[in-house]
């Protein structure tokens, strides 16, 4: 592989991270309307693949410091 090639590779690979953390704290934006909605904790859980102390860490962080941070999601 030479240098271009994995210049590219690279640069895929940054804008994939980016993708990925846009759309981490989408889906903790989504948990955190789902639990406001009323949405069982437990479905929360079935719909997400994510367990009960994830998806109440997710809750907990909307309430008190807004948006969810890429460690508070996909996580534990």
């Amino acid at each position: 592989m030479d240098k271009r090639s994995l210049t590219q590779m690279a640069q895929r690979f940054r804008e994939a991270e980016t993708r990925a953390e846009i759309l981490r704290q989408e889906l903790a934006a989504a948990i955190r309307q789902a639990d406001t909605d009323g949405l069982a904790q437990k479905e929360i859980c079935e719909a997400t693949g994510y367990t009960r102390q994830q998806v109440r860490r997710i809750v907990l962080a909307g309430e008190s410091d807004g948006p969810a941070s890429s460690s508070e999601v996909g996580t534990g």
